[in-house]
C-alpha cells in the first residue's frame, strides 16, 4: 500500500551547463518529468510512493529508473521498453531562470504506455493518486491515464491533478483546454499555474478563476504564480501567500516540489477521508509556507529532482523568513 502513486512521463531534462572552448552550449543530463518529480519530493519528505510510466531500454531510461529509485520512489509500475526510446527535453533558461522546453517525443516510450501495462495492484489502497496532462497529449497514454484515474477512484483514492501545460505538446490550445477541463472534473485536489488558470477559465482573476475551477469538482484549488506567490481556495477558506525571495538559477521542478510537499503535508495531517478537506487557517498557513519554501529552494539549483530540498533544509529556511 502506497501513500502516493503517480502516472505519467519520466524523461531526461537536458539543462544548460555553460559553453565549451568553441562557444557552443553544453547540456547537463538531469532526471525529469512532472509526476516523477512530485513523487521524488514527497518521498524525500517521508511519503511512500510509486511511479507508473514507461521509459526506453537505453542509457537514458536506465538513468531515470535509477534516479527515481534513489529518490526513494518505487518503480514496480515503470515499464522499460525495447521498442521505444526514452523521451528527451532540452531546457532553455532566460536571464531570470525561467525555462522553456524543446521536446523529442514522437512516439517515444512515455507516450506509448498502454492501459494493459498498468499494474492495478499498485493502485489498490493508495491514499493519493496524482496525474498531469502531459500523458494526455496523445494515445495510447491518454487512455492509459484515464483508465488509471478511473480505477484509483474506484479503489477510494483521493485524486490530485496538476495540468503542467506544455503548449508545444498539444495540437492546439482548444484541444488542451478541452482535455484538461475534463481532468479537472475528475480530481479532488487541483494545482494550476497562473497560465493554466487563464487557459481553463478565461480569466486571470484569482478569486473569480478559482471559483470557476472549484465549481467543476475539486475540493481544493491551488494557483502557483512563481515569484508572485501562491493562492489556495477550499470550501471554507481562501488566501494568497507571498513567495520567498531567493537567488533563482533554474525554475524547473519548482511547481512539482510544491505539489509533492503539499500532498505529503495532507497525508501527515490525515484529513483525506473527510468530505471537505478542511483545516484551520493556521494549519493552511503552515502548509502553504512550507510548500512555497520547497518550491523556492528548488529554484536555487539546476535540475528538478537533484535540487529538491529535505525537510530540515526547508524548516531552517522558513524560520528566519517568518521571524523577519
Amino acid at each position: 500500500m502506497f501513500d502516493i502513486v503517480a502516472i505519467g512521463e519520466a524523461l531526461i531534462d537536458f539543462a544548460p551547463s555553460g559553453r565549451n572552448e568553441m562557444g557552443n552550449p553544453l547540456y547537463c543530463q538531469n532526471p525529469g518529468g512532472a509526476p516523477a518529480n512530485v513523487l521524488a519530493m514527497a518521498s524525500i519528505l517521508g511519503s511512500k510512493t510509486s511511479f507508473i510510466g514507461k521509459v526506453g531500454d537505453d542509457s537514458f531510461g536506465h538513468f531515470l529508473k535509477k534516479a527515481i529509485e534513489n529518490a526513494g520512489v518505487d518503480t514496480k509500475g515503470l515499464i522499460v521498453s525495447r521498442k521505444q526510446n526514452t523521451t528527451l527535453a532540452f531546457v532553455s533558461l532566460s536571464e531570470t531562470g525561467d525555462r522553456s522546453f524543446s521536446f523529442y517525443r514522437d512516439r517515444t516510450a512515455d507516450v506509448m504506455l498502454e492501459e494493459k501495462e498498468i499494474d492495478e495492484s499498485i493502485l489498490k489502497g493508495t491514499k493519493i493518486f496524482h496525474f498531469g496532462s502531459v500523458s494526455m497529449t496523445a494515445e495510447p497514454s491518454l487512455s492509459a491515464t484515464l483508465y488509471a484515474v478511473k480505477k484509483a477512484k474506484e479503489y477510494g483514492s483521493t485524486i490530485s491533478f496538476d495540468p503542467n501545460y506544455r503548449p508545444l505538446l498539444w495540437k492546439c490550445r482548444e484541444e488542451a483546454k478541452e482535455i484538461i477541463t475534463k481532468a479537472v472534473g475528475m480530481c479532488d485536489i487541483l494545482k494550476v499555474s497562473d497560465e493554466e488558470l487563464l487557459l481553463i477559465t478565461d480569466t486571470s482573476d484569482l478569486r473569480k478563476g478559482s471559483e470557476i475551477l472549484k465549481s467543476m469538482g475539486p475540493k481544493i484549488v491551488i494557483v502557483t504564480m512563481g515569484e508572485n506567490g501562491s493562492y489556495i481556495r477550499t470550501d471554507d477558506y481562501e488566501k494568497k501567500y507571498d513567495a520567498y525571495k531567493v537567488p533563482v538559477v533554474d525554475t524547473t521542478g519548482a511547481g512539482d516540489a510544491f505539489v509533492g510537499a503539499f500532498l505529503n503535508s495532507l497525508l501527515k495531517l490525515d484529513i483525506l477521508t473527510g468530505k471537505t478537506l478542511s483545516l484551520q487557517p493556521s494549519a493552511w498557513d503552515d502548509i502553504m509556507r512550507f510548500c512555497n519554501a520547497a518550491g523556492s529552494l528548488t529554484t536555487t539549483q539546476k535540475g528538478a529532482i537533484p535540487a529538491m530540498p529535505g525537510k530540515e533544509k526547508i524548516d531552517s529556511f522558513i524560520k528566519p523568513n517568518i521571524e523577519d
